[in-house]
Parts: structure tokens; C-alpha cells; sequence
């Protein structure tokens, strides 16, 4: 691809114990004749971590260090300020993040890049899974995937399937095992990678997902390597204990249509499949909260027909009292085993599922984690499921795992249902409550966790730790857990010796892999405990997990991988980083990509914009925050990813100018935005500051209109009008709009089948001499929005390149002149940087651009005057 030849790729995975580390190769040639750029770009596992990375161009390698990510700062500001991707990993997906990394390589030169990641292998319905992503963009005349097992208990099934395997493609995954050892191997011919006969482009493209299960002759096994230990426990044939399980559902207008659907046919599945010694009951939550029954409730053959009535009956409407639902249903449980409704030998579960944050009855979140916490006191766990992208996932995370449970997202696609009832059927089949596994505490340090509320039937609790003396080669366990029908009480033994001869395939195993396995299950319990945790326990937690990430060489929340790039090559040295989930205010942006930022900050009022055209994440903080921004000057900055560069403009207006910023006419949907200046003139300025004061958001062909000022909203419906103020917390749904408003933040708004806002309020000190409150616009899912689209930002939803020309010196001798190529025009631009305040909102980062003179005149189609209009409708 454009001079770019992939000649070799292998993906090799070698999985010991179910501890996986995998080891990706692309081998790429520059078959030009002049320099080229030729990217590394992979996903991987959002449960992995990178653990090593290199790039090898002509004999030389350039390696990756693993740091601490405040001595990766300097290098990370230096990315920042060369206006490159801060970041090396991105969340890509529900399962994935992207790996991206490029390097400049001379003619007929080749690279090698190379990444090394690992992950501990989870079992779920009686498989573990391991998800390769696959898409090397063109056809490759060596690409192989090879997955080497081994697992001393014994295989006993071993399967691989992808997304993308057609019936040819089928026959060239080749799979064997037989005691210890499986082996998987795909490698496709140049012609069987091709998607037709006579095609160039390439048919691998998706999923690769290899499952496994091991040998069950007893309830657990013990493995012991050089002073370390794993413990891992999985029962068979025992009886599920019965249940008791309240959900507590989320019905405020956000959930109106699509997703209340969605829950209404999940819900009836899982009726379905509740089993008739099991007791349950619904909650639900809008402004007020209703129960089906005052009490749990038996699932006999009656009330489950009567459930299903009730659950088809299910509509959506009103505010979010989310504290008070989940209390009443917390109550209804409760009372249950204080009055001996339920059997004692019983697993109780709680779920929630709500799409927003709370807005009704108590709405501080603390006072709602505080309040669950103190309610449940550790009797069940919680299960929080977050629906779609208006949740504060932090909050739904944090609750789950101080009440023993786990938060889920829910993503808003067309298997919603199937999600929902996927989280279900892990959590339908408990077969122990209160499961101890004990070690000797004088001989064992640095244990994980080593108690858990419910055993589910095909899942694994996995338990790691170190000797106390690295030589002891021995170690008694003791179980214990609460079955359907009476305590279980179980004891086993090992030693080093048994582990060494069921470890006599030696080719099959990588390195100290239990003491790997160890650090890596330690740091990823250490950082869900620094979820929840505060003050000197979250610090302390931290620096025990940034030791143990340093020292066992992980990409972790805490450390960066800086990839150091050769002199020649003109860019610095860019940092990698791992992503975490639920930072989001709009949860990876509907899993959409980021189409542009208009952000206006009170650090200088006057309004600029960046145009990104790459997924990106927003984060939660104390104010509406956004993690891909540039404040402050008046200019537009729009973000061209192929060139790694920006391009930037001014619109120098007069207050009360109204500007068309997109029109579609297929959707009917436009948007104008209506300047103000400063409470009085700067004399000392020849062009005065301005900045948008009023927005217009309406599509024709549904007759609605929203006009937003940093004081009120007016929602506009036909005839209808309605109005609400910044100190309001609002869910409205009616037909073709849904408004939600976030109390003194931002309010977000769809109407019909087109794109998504985000209106964020900037306010500024009431008595600032000078400066006023504003507005900044986002716009989501530009896919929504026609090839039709039009107006000052509508036209660069569709892709534009440059050529830069003649770099030359000047008036600004900081700040070179140059001839652009765009649109067919030949400009003279300025290289000028622009603040980028996401990484310090006091300061900022300057961020570089070629500036377009005179209004962006040759940038933009037209002049800048052919967008003004003459209202906001």
C-alpha cells in the first residue's frame, strides 16, 4: 500500500497455565524510491498489558523503556507540543485497543516492528478465550498465527474460529492436542487472503478467538515454581444453589424506545431461563420508584406468566432516582433473609441497569455510595450495568466493587439484548457463597485475594502469592465455601516436585511464568482495590502497583512506554500508555468517532474549534473536561491525521453575527451559532475577542427547534414551547428528541436519526470586568449526517489533504512561512502553535499549526462572508 510492502506477520502466543504471552512481528519493505511513513498498527485485549516493544530498521533496533509515567513527562510534552497523538494506545472497541506507532524508512529500506503483551486467560462457560484481532489492511505474502498451550492438567477441548473464516479459509486452521499440549496454526497463501479471485484487498479482517478447557479430575490445582505459587479452583458436579435476585431497573425517559426494548426483551429471556427454586422480584426507577411485588417472590410456572406481563407493561419516562430504587430494592432483599422468605442455603445477587446519572431524590454520588455500602454490608454483591454512553461509569464501578460485584457496559449496538442477558447467564448458576481459600500465613506473603462472596458454575477462582523462604517447595490449602446443600470443606497438597514432572514439555513454556502470573494478577487487583479507595490507602496502593509494573517491565494506568525513534527521523519520541475504563463523561464517544470540538474555555473568550477525525475518549472531572480540546485563541484548528498536522483559521466578526456551522440537507438538520464580545471594547486590540453566546440546533423535518444561551434552553415543538434553565437536571423524550441536561455542565441532545450535541456551559467569575459566559458545541456521529453536509465545519466532515511547499523564514522569525497545496490552491501559510489545555486547563501546551491568513480564505469553500446568516433559524 503506497509504496509499503508487508512481507511478514506473525502473531505467535504461547499460553502456560492459562497465563498468555504474545509476541506480534511485522516485517515491512519501502518499495519507493523516496522516504515513506510506515505504520505499526494493531489491537490488543483491553486485559492485556504491553510488556515490551521494539523497532529494528536496517540492523538497528530501537527499543521501548517502561517508565513511571511522570519521568515520561518531558518526552510525553514534547509528542504533545509536535502536535502529535500523545498517546500510543487508544480504546478502539468493546474488547480492544489500538497499538499505533509509525516510523519514517528510507527507500528500499525495510523495518521490523515487534510487541510483546500478556494477559491471564479467563474462564467463562467452561472455556477460557483467547481474542486475536486481525487486520493487516493488505494482502501478506508470510502471515501465521501460532498458539502453543500447555497446561499440566490436561487438555480437553480445544477450539478456533474467526469472524472472517470463509469455507477455503477454514481449511487452513490447523489445530491438534493431545495431553499437555495444543497447538493452533493459521496461515493463509496470497491467494487466500484475497477477498475475490482477482482482488488486492484483504479478506482477514476480524476476530480470532481460540477457547480451551482443562482437565477436572479434582476441584483445584496447585502449581509451585521457584518460590511462587497458583492456586486454581473450579468445582464440577455440584448442584446450583437457588437465588434470590432483584433488578432494579433504570425507566426514566433516556431509556424511552430502543433501549427500554432492548431491556424488555432481555428481561423475558431471563425469565425464561430463572429456575423454580429461585426468588426474585423488579424494581424501577424514574422520578419516583415502583416494585412489581412488595416482596421477593417465588418463580413458580404463575408468576412467572404474571412477570412477564408485568415486564412487556414496562415504559420509560421522567427523571433518574437511581438511590432511590437501588435502596428500596437493597430493603426488599433484606427483608427477605431477616424474615426467612428465602432459603438459607441461597445466593443472593443484586443488578442494575441504568443508561444515565442520577438526577432525582438524593443525587450526590458519594451519599449514594456511602448509603448502598452501609445497606448491604457485604451480604451479596452488587452488579452495575452501565447502558450506553450517558452513565458515570467510575461511579457505577466503584459502587460494584466496594459491595463485592462488578460494573459492565452495555453498548447501545443492535445486540443490546443479547449483552444483557450474556451478563445474566454468567451470574445464573452459583454453586457456593463465602469461598475461603487459606494458606499457611507464615509461609506464604504478597497473597491475592483469597475470598469471594459466589462461585459460579463454569468460571475459575484464581489465588497467587510468594514463600515467605523462596526455597520451600511445599504447601497445604485449605477450602472452604458454602454449598446448596451442606459446607464444603476441602484440604490439598503440592509440591515442587509434582509441578516440575507435570512440566517435563519444557519447549511449551516461557521464562518465570508463575511469578509473572503473580505480579500481573497483583497489579490488576491492586488497581481495582485504588478504584474505590482514598486518601494514604489510594497512595499507598499506587506506589505498590507502580513498583510491581516497573519492576515486571507492564504497561499499566501508571507507567509509560517511551518508543524512542531514530535522529533522521523528524518527529520526537512518543510515549505509549494504557487507557482505563469508565474516565468518560460520554463513554468513548458512543464508540463513534469524535467529529469535531468547538471548546470555549474563560482563559481567553473567543472561540476555536478542532476538527479530529479519529475515535477519541472524554473524561470525567470536577467540570465538563474534554480529553481531545484546544482553548483559548480565536481560531479554528482542524486536526488532518494522515498528515500528523493540524491546519488553522480565524473568522474575525463583529458581535451579533450569526454563522452557519452545519447544514444537511438530508436530515434537515442545521446548526448556527451566534457571536458575542467582550462587556466592553479592548482599545489596545486591533481585532476584538468573540466567542458564541447563543446556539441554534433544529431539524426541519421534524419541526424542532433548541436554542441554547448560557442562561436558559427553549425546546421548541411545532406550537409547543418549553423552557429550562442550567440549574435544572432534565431527561425529556418525546418523539425524534431526546434532551438530557446536566445540572450547570451540558446537555445532550438527538433528534430523529441524525447526529448527537453536547452543548457545554463555560461559566466565567460574574463580576470579571471584561468577560462573559459561553457556550462550546461537540457534534457525535458524523456517519448520521449526509455527504450533503455543508456550512463553516460541515465541509470538513469530508476528508482534505495538504502539501506543505518552500519552508522559508518569516516576519516572526519563531515563525516560518510556507506555500500550502489545498483545494487545488496555493496559500502562503504561517507555522504558529495554538494552546491545547487538556493536560494542564491553567496553563495549556502549544500545539502546532499552519495558519491560513484572511479568514481562512483558499482553506474554506467560498468566503467566510457567504456563511454569515441572518437568525439562528
Amino acid at each position: 500500500v503506497n509504496g509499503i510492502e508487508i512481507y511478514n506477520m506473525k502473531i505467535d502466543s504461547k499460553v502456560t497455565s492459562r497465563f498468555a504471552h504474545n509476541v506480534i512481528t511485522s516485517r515491512a519493505v519501502n518499495r519507493g524510491n523516496v522516504s515513506k511513513e510506515v505504520f505499526f498498527d494493531v489491537e490488543l485485549p483491553k486485559t492485556a498489558f504491553i510488556t515490551n516493544f521494539s523497532m529494528t530498521i536496517d540492523g538497528v533496533t530501537y527499543p521501548g523503556t517502561i517508565k513511571e509515567k511522570e519521568a515520561a513527562k518531558k518526552q510525553y510534552e514534547k509528542a504533545v507540543s509536535r502536535g502529535q497523538t500523545a498517546g500510543l494506545v487508544k480504546a478502539s472497541g468493546r474488547k480492544t485497543e489500538k497499538f499505533t506507532v509509525s516510523v519514517n524508512v528510507k527507500a528500499a529500506s525495510k523495518v521490523t516492528f515487534e510487541l510483546t503483551y500478556e494477559e491471564l486467560l479467563k474462564r467463562r462457560f467452561g472455556k477460557y478465550e483467547m481474542f486475536i484481532k486481525v487486520k493487516p489492511k493488505q494482502l501478506v505474502k508470510d502471515f501465521e498465527i501460532a498458539v502453543n498451550i500447555f497446561e499440566p492438567q490436561g487438555i480437553t477441548e480445544l477450539e478456533a474460529e474467526g469472524t472472517f473464516i470463509t469455507n477455503e479459509l477454514q481449511n487452513t486452521i490447523k489445530k491438534t492436542f493431545s495431553e499437555k499440549k495444543g497447538h493452533i496454526s493459521f496461515r493463509p497463501t496470497l491467494d487466500q487472503q484475497r477477498t475475490c479471485a482477482s482482488c488486492s484487498e484483504s479478506a482477514l479482517d476480524g476476530d480470532f478467538t481460540v477457547r480451551y478447557d482443562v482437565k477436572r479430575t479434582t476441584p483445584d490445582n496447585l502449581q509451585i515454581v521457584n518460590g511462587y505459587f497458583v492456586h486454581f479452583f473450579a468445582p464440577t458436579n455440584l448442584p446450583n444453589l437457588p437465588k434470590n435476585i432483584i433488578f432494579v431497573m433504570d425507566t426514566s425517559g433516556s431509556m424511552y424506545g430502543r433501549p427500554m426494548e432492548q431491556t424488555r426483551e432481555a428481561l423475558l429471556k431471563i425469565l425464561d431461563d430463572i429456575k423454580e427454586d429461585d426468588f426474585f422480584n423488579f424494581i424501577l426507577f424514574s422520578s419516583g420508584v415502583s416494585t412489581w411485588k412488595e416482596t421477593l417472590i417465588k418463580a413458580t410456572p404463575e408468576n412467572l406468566d404474571e412477570a412477564r406481563k408485568f415486564v412487556r407493561n414496562i415504559d420509560a419516562s421522567g427523571m433518574t432516582n437511581l438511590h432511590g430504587g437501588l435502596m428500596r430494592g437493597i430493603d426488599i432483599l433484606n427483608a427477605a433473609h431477616e424474615g426467612n422468605l428465602v432459603p438459607k442455603r441461597s445466593a443472593s445477587i443484586i443488578i442494575m441497569l441504568t443508561d444515565g446519572q442520577p438526577n432525582q431524590g438524593v443525587s450526590d454520588i458519594h451519599t449514594i455510595e456511602t448509603d448502598v455500602k452501609n445497606a448491604i454490608k457485604g451480604r451479596y454483591p452488587l452488579y452495575n450495568l452501565g447502558f450506553g454512553s450517558g452513565v458515570d461509569y467510575g461511579f457505577l464501578e466503584r459502587m460494584a466493587l466496594e459491595n463485592k460485584g462488578l460494573a459492565r457496559r452495555i453498548y447501545p449496538d443492535s445486540d443490546a439484548a443479547l449483552q444483557l442477558q450474556g451478563f445474566y447467564d454468567e451470574v445464573s448458576n452459583p454453586m457456593l457463597t463465602d469461598v475461603e481459600l487459606n494458606y499457611p500465613e507464615n509461609e506464604i506473603q504478597d497473597l491475592t485475594t483469597n475470598s469471594f462472596k459466589h462461585f459460579y458454575d463454569g468460571s475459575e477462582i484464581v489465588v497467587a502469592g510468594r514463600f515467605v523462604d523462596s526455597n520451600q517447595n511445599q504447601l497445604t490449602v485449605d477450602v472452604r465455601g458454602e454449598g446448596a446443600k451442606d459446607a464444603l470443606s476441602y484440604t490439598t497438597q503440592q509440591d515442587a516436585e509434582q509441578t516440575a514432572q507435570a512440566f517435563q514439555e519444557q519447549e511449551y513454556i516461557f521464562g518465570e511464568y508463575i511469578e509473572r502470573l503473580w505480579a500481573y494478577l497483583t497489579i490488576e487487583q491492586l488497581l481495582e482495590r485504588r478504584i474505590a479507595a482514598t486518601g494514604e490507602e489510594k497512595e499507598n496502593l499506587t506506589a505498590e502497583a507502580l513498583a510491581l509494573s516497573l519492576k515486571y517491565k507492564f504497561v499499566t494506568p501508571l507507567t509509560s512506554m517511551v518508543v524512542t525513534k531514530p535522529e533522521e527521523d523528524d518527529s520526537e519520541d512518543v510515549i505509549a500508555d494504557k487507557p482505563t475504563e469508565g474516565t468518560d463523561i460520554l463513554a468513548h464517544v458512543f464508540m463513534q468517532k469524535l467529529l469535531f470540538i468547538v471548546n470555549l474555555t474563560s482563559i481567553k473568550p473567543s472561540f476555536s474549534l478542532l476538527l479530529y477525525r479519529q475515535r477519541s475518549q472524554m473524561y470525567r472531572g470536577s467540570q465538563p473536561t474534554w480529553y481531545t480540546s484546544v482553548d483559548g485563541d480565536p481560531h479554528f484548528v482542524i486536526w488532518v491525521p494522515q498528515k500528523r498536522d493540524a491546519i488553522c483559521f480565524n473568522i474575525n466578526e463583529n458581535p451579533g453575527t450569526v454563522l452557519n456551522l452545519i447544514n444537511d440537507p438530508v436530515t434537515g438538520i442545521t446548526v448556527n451559532g451566534e457571536l458575542i464580545g467582550d462587556k466592553r471594547t479592548n482599545n489596545d486590540a486591533k481585532i476584538q475577542n468573540s466567542y458564541f453566546g447563543k446556539l441554534g440546533i433544529a431539524n426541519k423535518h421534524l419541526d424542532l427547534k433548541l436554542t441554547v444561551t448560557p442562561e436558559r434552553i427553549t425546546v421548541q415543538n411545532g406550537n409547543e414551547k418549553m423552557g429550562f434553565t442550567w440549574l435544572d437536571s432534565v431527561t425529556l423524550q418525546q418523539a425524534g428528541l431526546t434532551l438530557i441536561i446536566n445540572r450547570k455542565k451540558n446537555l445532550v441532545l438527538s433528534m430523529g436519526s441524525g447526529a448527537s450535541f453536547v452543548v457545554v456551559l463555560h461559566q466565567v467569575w460574574k463580576k470579571h470586568p471584561l468577560h462573559q459566559d459561553f457556550l462550546g458545541l461537540y457534534t457525535l456521529e458524523e456517519d448520521k449526517l449526509s455527504e450533503q453536509t455543508h456550512g463553516l465545519l460541515g465541509q470538513f466532515f469530508h476528508p482534505i489533504d495538504f502539501t506543505i511547499l518552500e519552508i522559508h523564514p518569516g516576519s516572526d522569525p519563531k515563525k516560518p512561512d510556507a506555500t500550502m497545496v489545498v483545494k487545488n490552491n496555493e496559500l502562503i501559510v504561517t507555522r504558529g502553535w495554538q494552546k491545547d489545555y487538556r493536560r494542564d486547563p491553567s496553563h495549556g501546551v502549544d500545539i502546532p499549526c499552519w495558519f491560513v491568513h484572511d479568514n481562512g480564505a483558499g482553506l474554506i469553500d467560498g468566503v467566510h462572508t457567504d456563511y454569515i446568516v441572518s437568525s439562528l433559524f
